[in-house]
């Protein structure tokens, strides 16, 4: 599939089947999140697999969106791992991980898969729901799977604002 196929045809699946993801395809999602590039090739995402119908439960106490995934990502870094930016000691972990998910997210579509980026979550709940150490920062919450029979991107999904109206020159 041509690249900007890849980019028009992936779309935030909120509704999944109840068909299990296969070890072989996770692991290919999970190998192109593995050679996204972060600052400094520093590296400092961290993976939480979350699939057991158990441990599913447990996000509904850290957000309100459930879509019923038969797995889900929860994308963190360690922030003893992550760049800091030495003129302000920003730190570049949010951003890699950003770049991982996406990666992530485009390579589960081109296997036929569906995503949805969850932003609107307390970390505090995930990160004592899952008992992550303190080090251990969650950026998105990733629902995986395929999409079910009925699943449609939202109509705003297709809307796009004119780059004419985005782009700065000096």
């Amino acid at each position: 599939m041509d690249f900007m196929e890849l980019v028009k045809e992936r779309y935030s699946v909120r509704h999944f089947s109840d068909h299990a993801v296969e070890k072989e395809v996770l692991a290919k999602i999970i190998e192109a999140g593995r050679w996204a590039p972060t600052a400094a090739n520093f590296q400092p995402q961290r993976l939480l697999i979350v699939q057991s119908p158990d441990e599913l439960v447990k996000l509904k106490e850290c957000t309100r969106f459930d879509f019923k995934s038969p797995l889900v990502i929860i994308l963190c870094y360690d922030r003893t791992v992550s760049w800091k930016r030495r003129y302000d000691g920003h730190d570049g972990g949010p951003e890699d991980v950003s770049i991982v998910a996406t990666l992530m997210m485009l390579q589960a579509t081109e296997l036929g898969l569906g995503t949805t980026w969850i932003g609107s979550f307390d970390p505090a709940m995930v990160k004592r729901a899952y008992n992550l150490p303190y080090h251990i920062e969650p950026v998105v919450i990733l629902p995986l799977g395929y999409p079910a029979e009925d699943s449609q991107p939202n109509p705003l999904h297709f809307k796009r604002d004119e780059m004419k109206d985005k782009i700065f020159m000096k």
